[in-house]
């Protein structure tokens, strides 16, 4: 009977034995499985990095100035002595309206100057009652104000050093004053000012603050690839577009070469100075099929966990992240395209 009992102890220590064995081989197994399934990838850490920052937008340039140049009433033209292209300086004359009225207005000016000059030697000696004097120096104050009306609108002068962009009329033509532009304007010629340059730009409402008059702006164009043009921040208007939740600002470029032209479409950079930004390398990021959302991966516990991002500026190989990412998040920058959410992971050092 001991014999037995022994034998039978035995087997069951052997049994004991195997089964703990076949255990301890699964569980290894199973660990070795995990391994094999999980992705390697390679990480970084999050951090805030110092950058300049600049908001862009696109501006179709247009003059400083421009003027659409006519007489105050209709009339004939006796010489417009200017073609489209020409420069023209402030205070040359442009172009000259019939001169019977003005020649009449000179007339009339010069009898009442001198009946004014005779009254006013006549007030000296008492000889003159006041109302009378007070009439006529009223009447020759009035026709020296008609007369230079009538003169600024016979010699029509350029207001300011330009660039004739738009001639309507030829000489002994007569001028109606109804609008004769393509901007619903009447005019005998056009002047632009264009050795100055503008561009009109609708900012986010949510850089109000800090945008300031004189700010300095870049601007390039593709024609010129390789320039750069400097501007700045001429006028700001002072109020916000309810629709489009933006406010427009004026840029002034300077152009002393007139190289650049209206019409001409130009990217236009604002520096707001410096600030912090978390920025990844953009080969992190993926974009969501069907759509124009990206996303990257972050490691939680070697777990590959799908996180949404909003992106801002390119610099160099790197990109900003606006939201999503926080400082000391730790993103998977290699092995990502290989990944789905959840996905076991190892970082490889």
């Amino acid at each position: 009977m001991k014999t037995i009992k022994l034998i039978n102890l035995l087997v069951a220590a052997g049994l004991i034995a195997f089964a703990t064995s076949c255990n301890s081989g699964k569980e290894n197994e199973a660990q070795t499985k995990e391994k094999k399934q999980a992705v390697p990838v390679k990480t970084m850490m999050a951090k805030d990095e110092t950058i300049t920052k600049t908001i862009n937008y696109t501006a179709t340039l247009i003059p400083f100035e421009e003027i659409y140049l006519a007489p105050a009433a209709p009339g004939k033209i006796e010489k417009i002595y200017v073609e489209i292209g020409d420069r023209v300086s402030k205070g040359q004359v442009i172009a000259t309206m019939d001169r019977t009225n003005l020649e009449s207005a000179r007339i009339n000016i010069a009898n009442l100057k001198t009946n004014f000059e005779r009254l006013e030697e006549l007030k000296k000696t008492n000889t003159i009652a006041q109302q009378q004097y007070d009439e006529v120096k009223t009447a020759y104050e009035a026709a020296k104000v008609s007369y230079q009306f009538l003169l600024d609108n016979t010699e029509l002068k350029a207001p300011f050093n330009g660039v004739i962009s738009g001639k309507y009329f030829e000489n002994g033509e007569n001028f109606s004053g109804a609008p004769n532009t393509r901007a619903g304007k009447s005019a005998l010629v056009t002047i632009v000012q264009i050795n100055k340059l503008k561009a009109l730009i609708g900012i986010s409402a949510s850089y109000f603050p800090q945008i300031k008059k004189g700010m300095k702006a870049n601007i390039s164009c593709d024609i010129y690839p390789d320039q750069t043009f400097e501007g700045e921040v001429y006028n700001i208007y002072p109020t916000i577009d309810d629709a489009t939740k933006t406010f427009t600002v004026e840029v002034k470029i300077n152009n002393p070469d007139l190289k650049l032209r209206p019409g001409m479409f130009t990217k236009i950079q604002l520096n707001l100075g410096e600030g912090k930004a978390i920025l990844v390398p953009t080969i992190a990021l993926i974009k969501q099929t069907g759509t124009n959302d990206l996303y990257l991966f972050v490691n939680k516990n070697n777990i590959a966990v799908k996180q949404p991002v909003l992106t801002g500026r390119l610099f160099d190989d790197k990109t900003e992240i606006i939201e999503g990412i926080n400082e000391g998040d730790e993103i998977i920058v290699t092995g990502q395209n290989k990944l789905k959410n959840q996905t076991a992971i190892i970082v490889e050092r």
